[in-house]
């Protein structure tokens, strides 16, 4: 069974980068991420990760504050609360909702990325022409290393 209260990310993903809390896109993986690096199960998952800080400066909230928070065993609820008592500027839920819609198109960005990002699509499925997404290739990541086939 997976526990999300003390995720085990050597055993199992995070969640989606596409699973909203509070409205933000990607919050709930970053807590995953959180609790298993504060654990230290957090397997070849990096916290904070490129993406995670996007979130995070999004929000105005330093990866180390994020991980005190997370430390005194705050729930998802708790640490969205957490999150709007914290945040630097205040942001209203259009602004949330229109950054992670921004987000979750995301794609590679400049020429390097795309090359790491066309060779990781090599690795992974060499065959699908569906991945054209930072999310798209963190899902089909999480799926192969947990034994998919892509």
């Amino acid at each position: 069974m997976i526990s999300y209260r003390e995720p085990d990310l050597t055993a199992h993903p995070p969640r989606s980068p596409r699973t909203r809390l509070g409205g933000f896109v990607h919050l709930p993986r970053l807590l995953d991420k959180a609790r298993a690096f504060a654990a230290g199960k957090q397997g070849d998952y990096i916290y904070p990760c490129p993406l995670d800080l996007r979130l995070l400066g999004f929000v105005g909230i330093s990866s180390d504050d994020l991980l005190e928070a997370v430390k005194t065993g705050k729930s998802d609820s708790e640490m969205l609360a957490w999150i709007h008592e914290s945040m630097s500027p205040s942001r209203s839920p259009h602004e949330i909702q229109a950054w992670s819609e921004w987000l979750q198109g995301v794609a590679p960005g400049d020429a390097g990325r795309h090359a790491n990002f066309s060779e990781q699509i090599t690795q992974l499925a060499p065959d699908r022409m569906d991945i054209v997404t930072t999310f798209d290739r963190l899902e089909l990541d999480d799926f192969v290393s947990f034994g998919g086939r892509g």
